[in-house]
């Protein structure tokens, strides 16, 4: 469903927190939304911003995906792998809610852009899906921060090696480019997931819940028709400093030289509603981390019976996973933690647990690990590996993959063992109010 859809399901589920107080896009909304944190927030009123609206927080919960793509909470993993192994071409149509109003005389400054914290480098852009077109591999569709400079222009965070920036490579000039704000759950999965460069994402957008799309008006890209607000534009030559701003750690990322982009027009929906995802914060760590999830549990799948795989939030959401598994042979738990680590490149530790393990309960992880795992034997030490420019702890070097040391644990309980001395002893059920009721 759409963006607006979704948020019109939260308030009928008693899920959306309204608030009618009018609020300044400058510190005080981002430090509102974040004290409401996993719960989705409608703020009606902005000051200096009349006719606009922000929703913060859609994406801050698990449940908020179940609910929208009608999917229960634990088979969210399958249903996006999935998706991912069989996308579906979107339908693209004449006539868009995000072209219902169209601005040539672009202003960046009228956008309600959030000033999220005192170290923040300016007013930034966080909840973006970007779409661009590679000569090579066809349309590619991910999130690149947005600084904005002036009345028509971004710098963007572009990560070296990566779709858009190996697009850029294959053009002598300038790059064409939508931004896409207001987008649905689904766009914003599928935008996530980084799939193989040959894998059109917002196919996959659509294999998860129906995503049709639109040409955008002044180049020959195609953006979700739904969007609640659509900046096309190009990624020109010129770069310019871009940072500080909190990444995925809750620790301030480094200035650099980066992209400037430059918008050409704005198009959006009437009244619209401007999706402010908080940096750091819980939509930005399950956007990050749960499309990760799947490719991990596919390729564990390729050399164990996986029966899941979960990204963790104490792990930022990028570095840390659990999965678990149906042990089949002896070395089952060490294959599944290679094969974790292939199927995200950033991951920098992994627990793999077995099936009675709720690897959703970090308490329960946390057990199996006390009980199930010996360093002597069960522990995996890979030095000196490609790991996340995110990880505070690793080596940087521009220019270069950043390095870090990876650590699997294998939690399961050893082959061949007998199995009872590692189980829980359980109680009986009995029903409480036999001895609770007056």
């Amino acid at each position: 469903m759409s963006f607006r859809r979704f948020i019109e399901q939260a308030a009928n589920s008693d899920n959306l927190v309204t608030i009618d107080k009018e609020v300044d896009t400058t510190f005080e909304l981002a430090n509102v939304a974040h004290a409401l944190e996993g719960r989705p927030v409608l703020f009606n009123h902005i000051h200096e911003y009349p006719g606009w609206r922000i929703c913060a927080g859609p994406c801050s919960d698990r449940r908020y995906f179940g609910m929208d793509l009608g999917v229960p909470v634990g088979q969210l993993t399958q249903h996006l792998a999935q998706a991912l192994a069989n996308p579906q071409l979107p339908p693209l149509v004449e006539n868009a809610p995000c072209q219902e109003m169209v601005v040539a005389d672009v202003d960046l400054n009228a956008l309600p852009i959030l000033l999220h914290l005192p170290q923040d480098a300016g007013h930034y852009i966080a909840s973006a899906v970007v779409i661009t077109q590679d000569r090579e591999y066809g349309r590619n569709m991910c999130y690149h921060r947005l600084l904005r400079l002036d009345r028509t222009h971004f710098a963007a965070r572009i990560i070296e090696r990566r779709g858009t920036y190996n697009a850029m490579q294959k053009e002598a000039g300038d790059l064409p480019i939508a931004i896409c704000i207001g987008v649905s759950l689904a766009t914003h999965l599928a935008a996530s997931m980084s799939p193989p460069p040959d894998v059109d994402e917002l196919s996959v957008a659509h294999a998860l819940a129906p995503t049709p799309l639109v040409k955008c008006l002044t180049n020959d890209l195609e953006v979700p028709a739904e969007a609640e607000i659509v900046l096309e534009g190009r990624i020109t030559r010129r770069t310019t400093s871009e940072g500080p701003f909190m990444d995925l750690t809750e620790t301030m990322d480094i200035i650099r030289d980066q992209p400037v982009i430059e918008i050409d027009l704005m198009t959006h929906r009437r009244n619209p509603i401007f999706h402010a995802l908080l940096p750091g914060g819980l939509e930005h760590k399950l956007l990050m981390g749960m499309p990760r999830e799947p490719t991990i549990f596919a390729e564990v799948n390729k050399v164990a019976r996986c029966t899941g795989a979960i990204i963790t939030p104490g792990g930022a959401s990028w570095l840390h996973a659990v999965v678990q598994i149906d042990k089949q042979g002896e070395e089952d738990g060490r294959l599944a933690i290679a094969a974790a680590f292939r199927g995200h490149g950033s991951l920098k530790h992994v627990w793999v647990v077995d099936t009675d393990v709720n690897i959703h309960n970090p308490a329960q992880v946390e057990w199996a690990f006390a009980t199930r795992f010996q360093a002597d034997k069960d522990l995996i030490i890979i030095e000196n590996r490609p790991g996340s420019s995110l990880d505070p702890s690793g080596v940087h070097i521009p220019g270069q993959k950043s390095r870090t040391a990876k650590a699997g644990f294998d939690c399961t309980i050893p082959w061949g063992a007998d199995k009872s001395k590692f189980q829980k002893g359980r109680y009986g059920n009995v029903n409480l109010d036999n001895y609770l009721s007056s």
